[in-house]
């Protein structure tokens, strides 16, 4: 079996067993649990049992139907995602209640009896279901919102001095897809168009479909301007959307795909590298297709400041090592819906915001669009505005 097609298979695998894992303790928590009689308990069982299976299937479905019908199941089978990750730990969370009602009514010597116990589990479900919408309803306005600027300024020891004041739009995981399409990407090329930036760096993840789904989708990045130009790289997310492809269609858009490679960006000796990288992942997934820092760095002068564009944030363990100055990345969405994002810690060493790491910085956006369910839970979206500044100005100012 070919690489990408065994990796599908596992993810598939994996991802339908933790389906089938969340939705048996929803209903043990809020069917079996608090006893709402035969009647509801069968439509309970039976509502459950229907969306666990809908929601792996759905993968498929919503990319086989015409996309104004597969964008409306798509949202209403991401949405119940979103709440069931909402029900998960909020439930979760209610075991340490549970747990704490029964040890105090042992110290008493009262232990719970059925009709007790019947009725805390009905009062955990019941909050926990008023919560679940209450922050799903916030996350759903959150996600769908106009996306947020949020400045951020970093300094540079190798930047030159004239080129302080240097503004990167960093864009990522925009995730065009079933969910989000051409109004809401032109909305987002408007904001960025208007910050007037110096460069923009899309750092992957920008699709969910094919081409030939979404051309009249990503139409607008077309309309994108910045004094240096368009820069791209991959995330996984293109990898399972033909990468080639889409390589070409970026190219005709007028956005330059970085695959590494390094670039000058500036004039003469008021400049510095940008290189980019593909998706930490992509070994194997495509012609020539894998990470390659070194290559990416071949030829270029050490002394010269350095930026790089990579999707995940677990590159910086190499970057740092070869003198890279910043990173830019995206790929673990802030988390997007809270707890998730202290579960991205376990496999990437940052997951937002700027971060030094050794003598080498990097700055993971939260993500611009959002996958999966329309919601941001904590961990609100955003179009990075990066400005660099040289370390001769800051040490000025000081």
């Amino acid at each position: 079996m070919q690489r990408p097609l065994l990796s599908f298979v596992l993810f598939i695998t994996i991802f339908s067993a933790i389906v089938a894992g969340v939705h048996y303790y929803l209903w043990q928590r809020l069917i079996r649990a608090p006893e709402l009689g035969p009647f509801w308990q069968r439509v309970g069982s039976v509502a459950l049992v229907v969306l666990a299976v809908l929601v792996p299937v759905g993968l498929f479905v919503t990319r086989a139907l015409p996309r104004h019908i597969g964008g409306v199941v798509a949202g209403v089978l991401y949405t119940w995602v979103g709440l069931a990750v909402l029900l998960f730990f909020l439930l979760l969370t209610s075991e340490v209640v549970r747990l704490g009602a029964h040890g105090v009514t042992a110290l008493l010597n009262q232990p719970l009896d059925g009709d007790r116990r019947t009725f805390l589990s009905r009062a955990i479900a019941g909050t926990a279901g008023v919560l679940a919408l209450g922050f799903g309803f916030a996350g759903a306005a959150s996600a769908l919102g106009e996306v947020a600027v949020r400045p951020v300024r970093v300094r540079l020891r190798r930047l030159p001095t004239a080129m302080s004041g240097f503004r990167v739009v960093q864009l990522t995981d925009l995730h065009i897809g079933p969910t989000i399409g051409r109004a809401w990407l032109e909305r987002v090329v408007a904001q960025v168009n208007a910050l007037k930036p110096d460069l923009i760096a899309i750092t992957g993840d920008l699709v969910d479909g094919s081409v030939e789904e979404l051309r009249e989708h990503t139409a607008p990045l077309a309309d994108l301007r910045a004094r240096h130009g368009v820069f791209f790289v991959t995330g996984n997310h293109e990898y399972y959307s033909g990468v080639e492809a889409w390589i070409e269609e970026l190219g005709r858009l007028g956005v330059r795909v970085l695959r590494n490679e390094h670039v000058s960006i500036g004039d003469a000796d008021h400049s510095f590298d940008l290189a980019g990288v593909d998706d930490w992942s992509s070994r194997g997934r495509g012609r020539d297709h894998g990470p390659d820092l070194s290559r990416a760095l071949a030829g270029r002068d050490p002394s010269r400041e350095l930026v790089l564009l990579a999707h995940q944030p677990k590159q910086i363990l190499e970057a740092a090592e070869r003198g890279v100055g910043l990173q830019l990345s995206g790929h673990t969405h802030g988390g997007q819906i809270f707890p998730w994002g202290l579960f991205v810690r376990l496999d990437q060493p940052y997951v937002a915001g700027l971060s030094s790491h050794g003598e080498s910085q990097i700055y993971v956006s939260r993500g611009t669009g959002y996958w999966g369910p329309p919601m941001r839970v904590g961990a609100p979206s955003e179009i990075s505005l990066i400005e660099l500044e040289g370390a001769a100005v800051t040490e000025a100012v000081a």
